[in-house]
């Protein structure tokens, strides 16, 4: 299979020039989407220096480390990109489940392609006081790398009942969607405010942190809000 690779003017941590900080590469399948591109402008301007001016790969789905900043250099290659950052444990996840703290050999991690679902709940902030009997409304976004979102739910009594929210369809594909829905508390109290995206293949978010992995990796238990009602 052919890859895409990747270079840039990143310099490494230590201060030394022959040492390269990071390049990526990905499938030529993903390369070549239209989704996928090298972008020298932004919002009618040059890409500002901190976000990889004069050149940056943008790869949607994938996990940022794709979308290389300060872009020098493009390779073809008829194997899997061998540069830093490349290689387990960075940017993978062990290929099976593990106990979390399990020393896991580098042969047995996976490369990280297409992120999982998620979302945010962004409107309100965490930490508000409501007033009882009055309706909160709620927003945020939901994502699910490669795939689109099909559903958002959202909980106010730890899940142990969910309202759909309404969810409107991605302006472009990979890209955030918006959901918005409205909930009243039953009594005062304490609360949270939990969401839960589904994507279209039927995959949703868990509640609890998922597949424990060395770096961390894939973190896409529900979002929460906290909100004390008076």
């Amino acid at each position: 299979m052919q890859r895409q690779q990747w270079r840039g003017a990143d310099r490494h941590a230590s201060g030394d020039p022959n040492k390269e900080a990071i390049s990526r590469g990905v499938p030529m399948e993903k390369a070549l989407e239209d989704e996928s591109l090298i972008a020298w402008a932004m919002n009618g301007e040059d890409i500002p220096y901190l976000n990889g001016y004069p050149l940056r790969v943008v790869c949607g789905g994938w996990p940022g480390s794709v979308s290389g900043k300060w872009l020098t250099r493009i390779v073809i290659r008829n194997q899997k990109h061998d540069g830093a950052k490349m290689g387990a444990p960075s940017y993978s996840v062990p290929r099976h489940p593990v106990a979390p703290g399990s020393v896991v050999p580098n042969e047995d991690f996976v490369t990280i392609e297409s992120m999982p679902v998620k979302s945010l709940v962004t409107f309100p902030r965490s930490g508000i006081d409501h007033a009882l009997g009055e309706t909160m409304t709620v927003r945020g976004h939901a994502w699910a790398g490669d795939l689109a979102v099909s559903e958002v739910h959202v909980s106010i009594d730890f899940g142990t009942t969910w309202q759909k929210a309404e969810l409107k369809a991605a302006p472009n594909r990979l890209a955030w969607q918006r959901f918005t829905t409205s909930v009243e508390f039953p009594e005062p109290g304490y609360y949270e405010v939990w969401a839960r995206a589904t994507d279209e293949e039927g995959r949703a978010q868990p509640m609890v942190v998922p597949g424990w992995n060395p770096k961390g990796y894939l973190n896409n238990a529900c979002h929460r809000i906290a909100v004390q009602v008076a």
